[in-house]
């Protein structure tokens, strides 16, 4: 096993990528000046409270966004990297815990998004800092996207929204979640289908319908949304049940669950489970990027999406309390 597969729970079996994303993977150079803006971004926009979370996620989102997409100009990786941050502080903020304790209050909170991404009118007295942020990221994305790309992005967002939701309502019985289930939703929450839409705006081409509805694109995006969900599950599962036992809404639990197994073998399950996916999504890559045009640029964008996730698990954003 390589640097790149590695987490902060070594001794448990994490995947081999080696033969198919073995790395090292490619940075932007605009890299730092990514995080100084995100840092910036969020002074304007005060969506994380200490500035010690500010500083991590500015950092996670900023060096992630230059490895996602180390192609793009400075001014789309500014875009997509505040879209990012603005979905992962909404996600921090007011999903996961805070969401669960009060669903009535996230169903309320989300409300005010949707008007947002219809293009309604701000309400009366004003947007929240997180109405202001997204009113500001959408703007410049409709500068920047193509009309029906613009259309894409928002449903995409929606889907986001309708995830976090879900989640926080399944997040104290997550007993009631099949691998079914949360194999459908688990996209939505970590966000992939978003920043695969991202990608034709960041980088400036565009797929069309027959391409995009074709079987190797399919297969990649699938691969690509099922890998992303799942080597951050494998990740981040320490850190989420450091305080509150194996109960997480997790692709491992649920694994333990389902097959009745210790979390030694949820981990090698999963990790087999990455392996083969990160397989599937290498070869379409392959099948795709050996002409040129919008589909070779799309299957390098998901190469690139999927070397940026293998990146960020090694983040300390995904490290226990002991380990930080």
């Amino acid at each position: 096993m390589n640097d790149a597969t590695r987490t902060t729970a070594p001794t448990l079996p994490m995947p081999d990528l080696r033969d198919s994303f073995p790395g090292p993977f490619p940075a932007s150079p605009y890299a730092d000046d990514i995080e100084r803006h995100a840092t910036g971004w969020l002074r304007t926009f005060p969506l994380v409270g200490p500035p010690r979370k500010l500083a991590a996620l500015a950092n996670i989102t900023g060096q992630g966004m230059a490895r996602t997409f180390p192609t793009a100009d400075r001014d789309g990786l500014f875009l997509c990297a505040d879209l990012f941050l603005w979905l992962t502080a909404f996600d921090d903020t007011h999903g996961e815990a805070e969401g669960a304790r009060d669903p009535a209050r996230l169903v309320r909170t989300i409300s005010e998004y949707v008007h947002v991404l219809a293009g309604h009118d701000e309400p009366p007295g004003g947007p929240s800092a997180f109405g202001a942020a997204l009113r500001d990221v959408l703007a410049r994305f409709g500068e920047r996207a193509t009309p029906t790309q613009y259309l894409r992005l928002t449903a995409d967002l929606r889907d986001n929204l309708m995830g976090v939701l879900w989640e926080a309502h399944h997040l104290d019985r997550p007993d009631h979640v099949t691998l079914s289930d949360y194999r459908a939703m688990r996209p939505h929450t970590v966000f992939i289908r978003t920043l695969t839409t991202t990608a034709e705006v960041a980088l400036g081409y565009e797929l069309t319908d027959p391409e995009r509805s074709s079987a190797p694109v399919r297969e990649l995006q699938a691969a690509v949304a099922d890998f992303a969900g799942w080597i951050n599950d494998l990740a981040s599962y320490a850190k989420e049940t450091a305080h509150d036992g194996s109960g997480s809404l997790n692709l491992l639990s649920l694994l333990m669950r389902e097959r009745g197994c210790d979390l030694e073998e949820a981990y090698r399950l999963a990790s087999r489970m990455c392996e083969q996916r990160a397989a599937v999504a290498a070869a379409r890559i392959a099948e795709l990027t050996v002409g040129a045009g919008p589909l070779a640029a799309h299957a390098g964008a998901l190469g690139s999406i999927v070397s940026s996730y293998v990146w960020h698990i090694d983040h300390s954003r995904y490290r226990t309390p002991d380990r930080a």
